[in-house]
C-alpha cells in the first residue's frame, strides 16, 4: 500500500525467457518509480558501450509512483533505453492509457533485452506474460496494429497497447512508440530500439489493484485540485484571434513578476497546446524558417490559418489521458481534408503544428492534419521530422541539395505538396528520405559538411518548438540535460508558474518586476532556477505526473503532499528535491560512462543567437550558453568545466551504494 507494486518484469527476446524481479523498498525511496526506477535498472543492466540497436540495450516501459492511487493528472508513462539518436541516456514521456495498465499487470516496469529472431509482441493478462508471433502485424501502421490486437485480446475490458509503425520498423532514429492510437512517446529514437528488437507491441490486460497509503488524504487533495480546475475558465468572449494581441501585451515591458500557474489551465481546457500556434509567434517563442526567421517571414496572413478556434471546430470530442481532469487533447474529424484516407486524428499538438507550419513557412493547415496522422501511424517524431525537413529545404535553397537529389521535388519554403511527399519518403526510407530518416545530425554527415550550419540540434536531437532566445533557461535544459533538446524539462516561464520557492528552501524567489535581462546572465540565481527545474521534473517523471499539472503550480497541484499520502514517507519538499537530484545525476553518470562529453550536447549556435537575428521580436538576442551550462553544472555539484558529477556529490547522494543493492 505504498503506491508502487514492488517488482519489475524482464523479457529476454533472444531466448524467450520471462522472469520477475523484486525491487527493494530502498530503491523506490531513493529513486521513486518512473524515470528514476528506469535509470536504476538500465544503469545496472546495460553494459558499457552497448550498441543502442543491439541485443545488449535494454528497452523499458515504466509507470509512475502515483499512477492509479487516486491522484489526478498522474497517468503518464515513459519509454527508457540507450538512445540511438544521442548515444546516451534516452527517455520519452507519453500520456494515453498505458501507465495504469503496467501496474495492473503487477509491475512498475517491463524491460526487454536481446533481439527476437522474428517479430513478436508481449501479452500480459491474468494468466501472466506470454510472447506471441507478430509476423502478421509487421508492416502494419500503429493504429491498425492496436485495433487488431484489442480485438484479438478483448476480454472484460479494453486492453492497453503500445506499438510501433513503419518508421520504427525501418529503424529511423527519430521514431517513437504509439499508445492509444496516436499518443506518442516520440523522443530519443526509442521506437528504433523497439524495432531493432523485433518487438512489435506490448498488450496489457491485468487486473491487479493499485493502492495508496492514505486514501482519504489522496481523495481530499484530488477534490481540492479538481475544484480549482473546474473554476478556472476564461470569459467566452475570448477568441483565438485575440491570442496574438494578448501575446504582444504580455510581452511589453522589460520586467516580469511571479504568476499563478492556474492561469494556464483555462488555455489548456479550451484549446490545449494549440493556443501557442498564434500566441507564440508575436513574441518570438515559435521558431520560424529553420530557426533563422521571425514573424517577419511568417506574417499574420499566413499564421492566421493556425487559429486554434479553427482546429477546435473539427474536434468531435475532448481527449483525456488516464486520470486527467484538464482534457487538453481532442479527436478531430479530418476525412474531408485527407480525401477520405483518414477519418479522424488526434488533435495535432502545437509542436506538430509549428514543426510543419512556421518552421517550414507552410500555411496549409490541411497538410498538417495529414502529416500529423501519418507521423502517428508510422511512429515518427513530428518535432524531429519537421526540423529535418526544414534543414533539407535550407540545403536546397543554398544549392547543397539539387532537384536531382530530391528526385524532382521542389523543396521550397511553404511548398506543402513537397513537404508531404518528403515526409512520406522519410517514413518509407525511399531515396532522399532514407538519408533524412535519422535526423539532421546524421543527414548532415551524409550530405555535406558545410550543411551542418543548417542542421539544428542539441547533442544529435532536434529541439522542441520553443525558442531559448526568448527564454534562456530553456536553453540550459536544451544543452545540459542528459536528454538534450527537450522543451519539457524546464524553462524560466515554467519556474515562474510553479512557484517552487514557496516550498523548497533553496529555490530562488521570483521578485516583482524582475528585469528580463537577468535571465541572460550566467548567474548563481539562474543556475539554481535551472537546477530546481531539473530536480522537480525528475520527481514529476518518477510519479507519472504531467508537465501541465506541474506548471499549474505546486501550491495547486500538490505533488509533494500526494507523494506522502501515497507512500506514508512524510518527506519534506527539500528531501524530495534531493531525490530528483539523485535521479538526474544518475542519468548524467550513464552518459559519462557511455563516453558522452557533456559539452557536445550544447545547442546549435543559431539558436544561441550566434549570430543574432537581424529582425523580429528576438532581434539581437544572444545567449552565452557555455557559461550558463557551467554555472548549471556547478550548482548541481558536477564539475563546472566538464559536466561530470563530482565524487563528493555521488557519495552524498549514495548512488554507488544504492547501485550495489
Amino acid at each position: 500500500m505504498k503506491g508502487y507494486m514492488g517488482k519489475v518484469l524482464f523479457v529476454d527476446l533472444t531466448s524467450g525467457t520471462i522472469f520477475e524481479e523484486k525491487v527493494d523498498d530502498k530503491i523506490y525511496e531513493n529513486f521513486l518509480s518512473g524515470v528514476g526506477l528506469g535509470a536504476y535498472i538500465l544503469y545496472k543492466n546495460i553494459p558499457q558501450g552497448a550498441d543502442p540497436l543491439g541485443p545488449d540495450n535494454v528497452l523499458g516501459f515504466v509507470s509512475g509512483l502515483l499512477t492509479g492511487t487516486g491522484s489526478v493528472i498522474t497517468g503518464r508513462w515513459l519509454a527508457v533505453g540507450k538512445s540511438p539518436l544521442t548515444g546516451g541516456w534516452g527517455d520519452s514521456n507519453c500520456g494515453g492509457n498505458l501507465s495504469p495498465a503496467i501496474k495492473q499487470c503487477g509491475y512498475d516496469g517491463i524491460f526487454f533485452k536481446g533481439i527476437s529472431e522474428k517479430p513478436v509482441y508481449l501479452h500480459i493478462d491474468k494468466y501472466g506474460p506470454k510472447l506471441h508471433d507478430a509476423s502478421d502485424l509487421w508492416g502494419m501502421d500503429a493504429v491498425e496494429t492496436e485495433e487488431l490486437l484489442i480485438k484479438r485480446h478483448k476480454d472484460n475490458k479494453k486492453c492497453a497497447v503500445a506499438t510501433i509503425g513503419m518508421a520504427a520498423e525501418k529503424l529511423s532514429l527519430i521514431s517513437g512508440i504509439s499508445n492509444d492510437k496516436g499518443r506518442m512517446a516520440a523522443r530519443s529514437g526509442l521506437g528504433a530500439v523497439m524495432g531493432s528488437k523485433k518487438l512489435k507491441a506490448i498488450v496489457l490486460d491485468g487486473n491487479n489493484k493499485i493502492e495508496g497509503y492514505d486514501k482519504e488524504e489522496i481523495k481530499r487533495l484530488t477534490k481540492e485540485y479538481g475544484e480549482k480546475v473546474k473554476n478556472a475558465n476564461f470569459p467566452s468572449i475570448l477568441k483565438g484571434n485575440m491570442l496574438p494581441m494578448m501575446s504582444r501585451v504580455m510581452d511589453m515591458g522589460s520586467t516580469y513578476s511571479p504568476l499563478n500557474g492556474m492561469m494556464s489551465i483555462p488555455l489548456m481546457k479550451r484549446w490545449g497546446t494549440i493556443f501557442t500556434n498564434t500566441f507564440g509567434l508575436p513574441n518570438g517563442d515559435c521558431p520560424v524558417k529553420n530557426w533563422d526567421g521571425s514573424i517577419k517571414d511568417f506574417s499574420y496572413q499566413k499564421y492566421k490559418h493556425m487559429n486554434p478556434d479553427y482546429i477546435i471546430r473539427r474536434e468531435e470530442r475532448k481527449y483525456y489521458c488516464y486520470s486527467c481532469i484538464i482534457g487538453c487533447g481532442g479527436i478531430c474529424n479530418v476525412s474531408d481534408v485527407t480525401d477520405g484516407k483518414f477519418s479522424h486524428t488526434h488533435k495535432p499538438e502545437y509542436e506538430t503544428v509549428n514543426s510543419f507550419g512556421a518552421l517550414l513557412l507552410n500555411k496549409d493547415m490541411d497538410s498538417i492534419y495529414y502529416l500529423n496522422e501519418i507521423m502517428n501511424r508510422s511512429t515518427m517524431d513530428t518535432i524531429s521530422a519537421g526540423n529535418t525537413i526544414s534543414y533539407a529545404i535550407e540545403c536546397y535553397e543554398k544549392g547543397i541539395l539539387t532537384k536531382e537529389d530530391t528526385e524532382g521535388m521542389e523543396l521550397t519554403w511553404g511548398n506543402s505538396e513537397s513537404i508531404v511527399a518528403l515526409a512520406e519518403k522519410m517514413i518509407k526510407r525511399e531515396g532522399i528520405g532514407d538519408i533524412l530518416a535519422d535526423g539532421v545530425k546524421k543527414a548532415s554527415e551524409r550530405i555535406a559538411k558545410e550543411s551542418q550550419g543548417y542542421a539544428i540540434n542539441a547533442g544529435g536531437q532536434e529541439p522542441g518548438m520553443h525558442d531559448p532566445r526568448l527564454d534562456p533557461i530553456l536553453g540550459i535544459h536544451f544543452s545540459a540535460d542528459p536528454t538534450p533538446g527537450r522543451h519539457t524539462v524546464g524553462a524560466g516561464q515554467y519556474y515562474t508558474y510553479m512557484r517552487l520557492w514557496e516550498h523548497v528552501s533553496w529555490a530562488p524567489k521570483v521578485k516583482i518586476r524582475t528585469p528580463k535581462e537577468e535571465s541572460y546572465i550566467a548567474s548563481d540565481e539562474v543556475a539554481l532556477k535551472s537546477v530546481a527545474n531539473s530536480c522537480i521534473k525528475q520527481i514529476v517523471d518518477g510519479s507519472g505526473g504531467c508537465l501541465f499539472a506541474m506548471i499549474s503550480g505546486l501550491s495547486n497541484w500538490r505533488l509533494f503532499d500526494y507523494l506522502n499520502a501515497a507512500t506514508g514517507w512524510n518527506l519534506s519538499p527539500d528531501q524530495y528535491m534531493a531525490i530528483g537530484k539523485r535521479m538526474q545525476t544518475l542519468r548524467q553518470m550513464f552518459n559519462i560512462r557511455e563516453g558522452i562529453d557533456p559539452i557536445s550536447f550544447k545547442m546549435h549556435n543559431r539558436i544561441s543567437g550566434n549570430p543574432p537575428l537581424k529582425e523580429g521580436p528576438l532581434k539581437g538576442k544572444t545567449i552565452k550558453i557555455h557559461d550558463m551550462m557551467k554555472v548549471h553544472w556547478e550548482a548541481f555539484g558536477w564539475d563546472k568545466e566538464t559536466g561530470n558529477p563530482l565524487d563528493v556529490t555521488i557519495n552524498e547522494l549514495m548512488i554507488n551504494e544504492l547501485l550495489d543493492i
